[in-house]
């Protein structure tokens, strides 16, 4: 799509670099655009500090104006904005005829379909993604990762070149945009779905809508596209480096992306089998401490637990932004674990479903970590696995799992 000289809104420059990055690009490009966000200019001080002035941008803080979404040539979304289908500023766009998509749209747009793997799921997406990368690289295949792990795709469409195969994470809420984007719906060459269990049902408002999303990365493909939901585990699979049983499969999963994308079997197997995890995924920062701070359904909660040998060695800390889904196996493992300690919104929640087991209300991260810290015996094992996420209390799931590093092993 030409967007030079179109007049562009940017609805939400966010805090993940979508929004920084699909603006860099369309400033780039020639585009004259609004920037609006609810969020002030103190709390985007960060991101606007790398966006830096340009004479084609405009920004509005602290609101969104009807007007400007009726009178622009095109609307780009970030896909934070829950439930876009009702929107009223979105809504406005489309009753007046404007055009509306997101980052993950324009990327798709500019990558042959055949070249790229999709890779969803409520749990393990970007660790299977990131493991896909891995066995196309140990094969000397090009590749690039993006998406919903983080950051912009746009910033490394440059790198694509005619031979790259790109792996890209697929949240529920791009998949939504994907399936919908008016009338022309979108899944890739070949669509990975690790699992559906209930997660951002505060998004979708209905656990029907987020399985329908999920399901997208498969309802578009084209004869000989290819569908990949689970795979017998091969034993070699002991050997992987990062903790879980659930990885076992995540491994099994990636090794038969990257074959049908043209990987070696041995090399992909080596690349993953070296593979060290990524941050803030079943991370071990120090001796037994273990952060699991992308941890933000119940399930993945529970997968971290089970990871463990000794589960009645765990101090687990869990809780946070309420998602509007059932906590109720969170509050299970308090039954489990050492010691279960419950942190922001959820946490009040979590402390009343569970029956038994030590399960206490510590509001605040710091609380938690010392009262942990205060329980545990020589040989336990100290997890941050809160089964919700972030943002009641932090801006991401990052600066949660950094908070936790710096006050476990301070």
């Amino acid at each position: 799509m030409n967007v030079t000289g179109l007049n562009v809104v940017v609805m939400g420059l966010g805090r993940f670099g979508g929004g920084l990055g699909v603006t860099q690009w369309l400033l780039e490009q020639g585009a004259n655009v609004l920037l609006t966000d609810l969020l002030s200019e103190e709390e985007l001080r960060h991101q606007l500090e790398q966006l830096g002035p340009h004479e084609k941008l405009r920004c509005i803080f602290g609101e969104h104006r009807i007007k400007d979404f009726e009178q622009a040539d095109l609307i780009v979304a970030n896909p934070a904005v829950r439930m876009p289908w009702e929107n009223p500023y979105l809504q406005a766009a489309w009753d007046a005829g404007v055009e509306v998509k997101t980052e993950i749209q324009f990327v798709v747009e500019q990558v042959d379909r055949r070249k790229i793997v999709g890779v969803t799921g409520s749990a393990g997406k970007s660790t299977t993604a990131a493991m896909i990368h891995a066995a196309l690289l140990a094969s000397d295949l090009q590749a690039v990762l993006g998406g919903n792990i983080g950051g912009s795709m746009m910033q490394k469409i440059d790198q694509i070149s005619d031979d790259t195969i790109v792996v890209l994470e697929l949240s529920s809420a791009m998949l939504w945009w994907l399936g919908d984007a008016q009338g022309k719906g979108w899944s890739p060459h070949v669509g990975v779905l690790t699992n559906i269990s209930p997660n951002h049902l505060d998004w979708h408002g209905s656990m029907e809508s987020y399985e329908t999303c999920k399901e997208n990365i498969f309802s578009f493909q084209e004869q000989g596209d290819i569908e990949i939901r689970s795979v017998e585990v091969d034993p070699i699979r002991d050997e992987l480096y990062i903790l879980g049983e659930h990885n076992k499969q995540n491994a099994a999963v990636a090794i038969n992306a990257a074959i049908v994308m043209g990987a070696d079997v041995q090399e992909a197997v080596k690349g993953i089998t070296e593979f060290r995890g990524l941050p803030h995924r079943l991370e071990r920062v120090g001796e037994n401490v273990y952060n699991d701070s992308k941890s933000t359904t119940p399930q993945a909660c529970v997968l971290a637990v089970d990871s463990f040998d000794k589960p009645s060695r765990i101090h687990l800390i869990v809780g946070g932004y309420d998602k509007k889904i059932d906590l109720s196996l969170i509050a299970q493992q308090a039954d489990r674990v050492a010691g279960l300690y419950a942190i922001g919104q959820t946490a009040e929640d979590i402390i009343q479903l569970a029956k038994c087991g030590y399960a206490v209300h510590c509001e605040s991260l710091e609380v938690a970590v010392r009262a942990a810290k205060e329980r545990m015996g020589e040989g336990d094992v100290l997890l941050l696995s809160p089964g919700c996420a972030s943002l009641d209390q932090f801006e991401n799931y990052e600066q949660r799992g950094e908070a936790f590093c710096s006050l476990a092993l301070g």
